[in-house]
């Protein structure tokens, strides 16, 4: 019964609904006029299947198994870089003002097991974005100090708005402090694209990917079928990853 009424929940919310919407418009379209039946035809399969997490998962894991994660004995660098994700600036916090994104918060959470296994300091990289967005470096550093992180342990870079500014403005926070091993650590979905910026910007950083979104080794069960609004979310992350690279590539 708990599967059937996940199933049922899964084409009543959105994206299942738009599914079962397109569903019947191509039906009706290839009753009357198959001609015009392609285009809403087209669009119900590649929205069911971006919105399935069996689709999901593998364009996610497509990036994120590029990358081990080394373990702590083997991180060898002289600072953890750690990028941000999202924040807002006026919501209630402990201790102070202002939320990142749990995205955000898995990695500094990450680097914090990191560091304390082995004694590197940690910069953390990422701006105010939108007018309505807060400057996540200030946020993760006072996060990190209530946390009783030391104080001398923490670098703080708050003007980058994406990741080619979070490489090239990280890489002149380095140079003034005399720091040149990073330990980039990052999504594993993101850490590809990152890698490449940071690369481009003259650094060469060890990777080290977390927050993981889907799992190592995939097992299938029927409810990775159904449509998902997390699903459709994680395969635009994954895609627009993708597309990021491959502007990289061609040099834009």
């Amino acid at each position: 019964m708990i599967y059937f009424i996940k199933a049922v929940y899964s084409f009543l919310l959105p994206p299942g609904l738009f599914v079962l919407l397109l569903g019947a418009a191509s039906w009706r379209m290839l009753r009357r006029d198959r001609r015009w039946a392609a285009l809403p035809l087209a669009a119900l399969l590649l929205l069911y299947a971006l919105s399935s997490p069996w689709v999901a998962d593998g364009l996610a894991r497509s990036l994120e198994q590029r990358y081990p994660q080394p373990a702590a004995g083997e991180t060898e660098g002289d600072v953890i870089v750690v990028l941000g994700a999202g924040a807002v600036p006026d919501t209630p916090d402990v201790g102070g003002r202002g939320n990142m994104s749990a995205t955000a918060e898995a990695r500094l959470l990450a680097a914090v097991r990191l560091s304390r296994a082995t004694g590197l300091q940690v910069l953390f990289s990422g701006g105010q974005v939108y007018p309505d967005s807060g400057k996540e470096a200030d946020i993760a550093g006072r996060q990190l100090r209530e946390l009783g992180f030391p104080p001398d342990r923490i670098l703080l870079e708050n003007r980058s708005l994406n990741t080619e500014q979070n490489a090239q403005l990280t890489r002149r926070l380095l140079d003034e402090r005399g720091l040149s091993r990073p330990v980039l650590l990052t999504s594993a979905l993101h850490l590809p694209r990152a890698l490449e910026q940071f690369r481009k910007a003259g650094l060469d950083p060890l990777p080290y990917p977390v927050d993981y979104a889907a799992p190592i080794r995939p097992r299938w069960y029927w409810s990775k079928l159904l449509p998902s609004a997390p699903a459709l979310a994680l395969s635009q992350a994954a895609l627009k990853e993708h597309l990021g690279l491959a502007a990289l590539k061609l040099g834009l």
